[in-house]
């Protein structure tokens, strides 16, 4: 009898994949626990091992295509068994996570991507919330997404360009408006240019970034630390770290920080809700990491908090090593309340960077450097570094993102 190949649930909260790459094409022979196909979800690829030995019979979902838990990737069996609409259509024997069977039952169109009952293909739930909002009517809107589906950008484009405003009806007294002005959608190739296709990953991070520009007012603060103290501390304490197998980088001494400064100032630990401010117990540092050309990814530090300078460069060490290797697991990239870039790897010496939605803020770090500073009156050379906290000004106000700034500050300055 068939088997059927579903999208897995890969983690708490995790609804949708993409299907990035299959391993095996119609025909393949495959083994039980076998790679079967990759999948991406949240910048974390994901491969799928085969449930069962037999033969890849029909492979439905397309590369490229969203897919929800549950829904129908591919059937494997004997080689030349027939593959019905049943079988197509049914989820397999085995048990499966409620929603996952909800989602396996959605109707299915050619290309395999679940649609909705108005036809508009997925609608994924910030979407549905954006054009909530801003009372969008998404059957006027055009999707740019893959198959035509319906994209945050899309949505916001369709919001800049007054389209979804009622015309006024003649005679009523309406309130003028500023038209936005119109810019080229898409710009035109010349001879010579190149088209680099979009990864999954360039994708998300384009999508997350707009959304959160839109989502939060942000706002810089910026101060300058003396890491003379922090310098010292890790030459005489490298080598003794190394002897544990932990490469002790100045990044665990920024994290300790962070928690010093989420400890003394807990609005920072938070996030925006029309509620009120949802102040988030655990401190869960997401830690910006740098994927070459592909991009980056976050992985998160759970109970950054409970943390010993060595376990904190421990967990450093083994999150950016499995990240740069693709071997994060989907649940590892969720749950930040905060994140730390270290843009002074590459040179930079202070940046603004862009808040993770839904944290409050996020620290960057630039490129330590010795500079000519004055102590008491007197020149002095010290290593000196940038902190670039961006918070959202709906929850911090000037004063109280600078309180918890100066605390990350006198952390470094006073490390004992």
């Amino acid at each position: 009898m068939a088997t059927k190949v579903l999208v897995p649930l890969l983690g708490e909260g995790v609804e949708e994949v993409t299907v990035t790459k299959w391993l095996k094409k119609e025909g393949d022979t495959v083994n039980e626990l076998e790679p079967l196909l990759e999948v991406n979800t949240d910048k974390v690829d994901t491969e799928i091992p085969a449930p069962a030995s037999g033969t890849v019979l029909k492979i439905l979902a397309q590369e490229g295509a969203p897919a929800k838990v549950g829904q129908l990737l591919a059937i494997i069996g004997k080689p030349g068994e027939a593959v019905d609409s049943e079988q197509s259509s049914v989820s397999s024997g085995a048990p499966a996570p409620k929603a996952a069977i909800a989602a396996a039952q959605l109707p299915i169109t050619n290309d395999q991507s679940p649609v909705s009952k108005h036809d508009l293909g997925f609608i994924s739930p910030v979407v549905a919330k954006i054009a909530a909002e801003h009372g969008v009517d998404l059957s006027q809107v055009k999707g740019t997404g893959l198959n035509g589906r319906i994209t945050k950008n899309d949505v916001l484009a369709f919001v800049e360009s007054g389209k979804h405003r009622p015309e006024p009806v003649e005679g009523s007294q309406v309130a003028p408006t500023v038209q936005p002005i119109s810019h080229p959608a898409t710009p035109i190739p010349a001879q010579g240019d190149q088209l680099i296709r979009h990864s999954t990953i360039r994708k998300q991070i384009a999508e997350h970034m707009v959304m959160s520009k839109h989502t939060s007012p942000h706002v810089l603060t910026v101060m300058e630390a003396d890491m003379s103290r922090v310098v010292k501390h890790r030459a005489a304490n490298k080598e003794m770290f190394a002897r544990d197998g932990v490469n002790l980088t100045f990044t665990a001494y920024f994290m300790m920080a962070i928690v010093a400064g989420l400890k003394a100032y807990p609005l920072v630990n938070s996030s925006w809700t029309d509620e009120g401010l949802l102040v988030h117990k655990a401190i869960n540092i997401g830690m910006a990491t740098s994927l070459g050309e592909e991009g980056l990814i976050v992985p998160v530090i759970k109970g950054a908090d409970n943390l010993s300078l060595l376990a904190m460069a421990r967990t450093i060490n083994d999150l950016a090593n499995r990240a740069r290797a693709k071997k994060l697991q989907p649940d590892e990239v969720k749950g930040g309340t905060f994140t730390l870039t270290n843009h002074g790897i590459s040179g930079s010496l202070f940046a603004f960077p862009v808040i993770n939605q839904p944290q409050c803020g996020i620290l960057g770090v630039g490129a330590m450097q010795k500079r000519v500073v004055v102590i008491d009156d007197a020149i002095a050379i010290r290593p000196m570094v940038y902190l670039s906290f961006v918070f959202d000004h709906r929850i911090l106000d000037g004063a109280s993102a600078d309180n918890f700034l100066m605390k990350v500050k006198e952390t470094l300055e006073n490390w004992a």
